[in-house]
C-alpha cells in the first residue's frame, strides 16, 4: 500500500500514524491512568479511615481526656485526722499492753471507750487512762473490800443513778458503763471544786492525804501516756504538785457519797 507526503494512504481511508507519536502518546496514556488509580487509591483511602469500624479510624481515633475528680477539702481532712486518732490509739494501746500485761485488742476497745468518754464530757482521755490504771490496772472486773467495783472502781450504792441509764447496778462491770460514769463523777467533782488536785483525791475519797499521793500518781500516769503520744510537738514538763505541802487547803473530808 503506498502513503502519500503526509502519511495518507493511497486511497485516503487509513492514517499512517509515525512510530515515534504513536509510542509517546502510549505512555502518556499509560502515566494518566496510573495517576487517576493512585489518586482513586488516595481517596478510598481517606474513606477508610473515616469509617468507625476501620483499623486505620482506631489508629487516629482521638482519646478522651481523663476525668480528674475533684475530692472535697473536708473530705480530706476527715481522713487525715481519723488515721491521726487511730494512730494515737494504736500508740497508746500497745503502752498499756505492755505495761499492764493486757491483750492489745482489748487495751486498744478500752482507749476507745476513754476518748469517748472524753469527748463527750469534755474531759482529758489520757487523764480518763490514768485514772483506769491507778484504780483497776486495767482489770474489768475488780472490786476492792469497800465494794468499788470495775475499771474505775465505782461504788454502786452512791452513784446508782448514774448507771440507771447503762441498765442499772448490774451495768457496772461493762466497760463503756464504768468509763463514763467513772468520768461523769471526776467531772462532776472538778466542777465542784474547780481544782484537778483536790477532784482527784475526792474521787479516791482520800481529802485528808494532805501529800495528795493518788493527784500525784495519776498524773505521773498521765505524763508516761503523753510521752506515747504521736505527734509530740515538744517533751511535756513533769506533772507539778498541785497542792504544795507548805500550805495545805482545807477542805472538809467528804466522802463521795456525800456529794451525790
Amino acid at each position: 500500500m503506498r502513503t502519500g507526503k503526509y502519511g495518507l494512504a493511497a486511497n485516503g481511508v487509513l492514517p499512517c500514524i509515525d512510530g515515534g507519536v504513536w509510542s509517546r502518546r502510549v505512555v502518556s496514556t499509560l502515566v494518566l491512568a496510573a495517576s487517576v488509580a493512585a489518586l482513586t487509591l488516595i481517596l478510598l483511602d481517606h474513606r477508610s479511615v473515616g469509617r468507625p469500624g476501620s483499623p486505620e479510624a482506631a489508629a487516629y481515633r482521638v482519646m478522651p481526656a481523663p476525668v480528674v475528680t475533684e475530692v472535697p477539702r473536708r473530705a480530706v481532712t476527715d481522713t487525715a485526722l481519723m488515721q491521726a486518732e487511730e494512730a494515737r490509739y494504736r500508740a497508746l494501746s500497745e503502752f498499756v499492753a505492755r505495761r499492764y500485761f493486757v491483750s492489745q485488742d482489748a487495751a486498744f476497745d478500752l482507749v476507745t471507750l476513754a476518748h469517748r468518754a472524753g469527748s463527750q464530757l469534755q474531759l482529758d482521755p489520757l487523764l480518763i487512762i490514768a485514772v483506769i490504771a491507778i484504780e483497776s490496772r486495767f482489770n474489768p472486773i475488780a472490786e476492792s473490800r469497800a465494794g468499788a467495783k470495775g475499771l474505775m472502781q465505782i461504788i454502786p450504792k452512791y452513784h446508782g443513778d448514774k448507771l440507771e441509764v447503762f441498765g442499772g447496778e448490774e451495768a457496772v462491770f461493762e466497760p463503756e458503763a464504768n468509763i463514763h460514769v467513772g468520768a461523769s463523777i471526776l467531772k462532776e467533782y472538778l466542777r465542784r471544786t474547780g481544782n484537778l488536785g483536790i477532784a482527784l483525791q475526792m474521787y479516791a475519797g482520800a481529802l485528808a492525804d494532805e501529800e495528795d499521793q493518788y493527784t500525784r500518781k495519776v498524773l505521773s500516769e498521765r505524763h508516761r501516756l503523753q510521752q506515747v503520744v504521736p505527734p509530740m510537738p515538744r517533751r511535756p514538763a513533769p506533772p507539778a504538785a498541785v497542792r504544795a505541802a507548805s500550805t495545805p487547803v482545807s477542805f472538809p473530808n467528804v466522802l463521795p457519797s456525800a456529794l451525790d
